[in-house]
């Protein structure tokens, strides 16, 4: 799991924005380190939508040509009940869709896949993910910021963690890696 958090817990505003994120140059060469070691991308229907409409255009290419390269290729698999199929588009391609969260098919996922699967954003298939211990680690980067009000990350979320890997940003942001704790 990967996401961007504020110091008081929200991975989102109340109605979904994103706009408080801290990315900057230096956030932006890390990203692109991690979609480097990954073999694909998990997404809830609301980001689907997000990374969807974004990342396959021109906008995006110009902006941040190798994290929309990368974006566009890599395999992505979207969690959702609402959306009954997904078609590749010329660039928004490899995308496989799951109606609903099965443990088996979780796990036969991590056996096939080429390199870590992240999910990005997706705070309901996080909070799924990680009461059924399915989430191996969990890497948030708190910004220095309190939103005061939002979607909570890990509402309802119970794991013991340990933490494996830190790192500070010149912006402020703050890096946490935890895996499961194991007793």
């Amino acid at each position: 799991m990967f996401n961007l958090v504020t110091l008081d817990g929200f991975f989102a505003g109340p109605n979904g924005e994103i706009d408080w994120h801290n990315y900057d140059e230096e956030m932006g060469g890390y990203s692109i380190e991690q979609l480097k070691s990954l073999g694909a991308l998990m997404f809830g229907r609301t980001t689907y939508d997000i990374m969807a409409s974004y990342w396959p255009t021109p906008e995006a290419a110009r902006g941040e040509a190798q994290v929309a390269d990368m974006m566009n290729n890599i395999p992505k698999i979207i969690f959702s009940k609402s959306i009954q199929e997904v078609k590749d588009g010329p660039r928004w391609k490899n995308v496989r869709l799951f109606h609903e969260i099965k443990p088996e098919e979780i796990m036969e996922l991590k056996r096939e896949d080429q390199g870590d699967i992240a999910i990005f954003g997706s705070g309901t298939i996080v909070q799924q993910l990680a009461n059924l211990n399915l989430i191996d680690e969990f890497r948030v980067i708190i910004n220095p910021l309190l939103l005061g009000n939002g979607k909570p990350l890990f509402k309802g979320v119970k794991n013991k963690l340990k933490l494996v890997k830190t790192r500070v940003f010149a912006n402020g942001n703050v890096l946490l890696c935890y895996k499961p704790a194991t007793n």
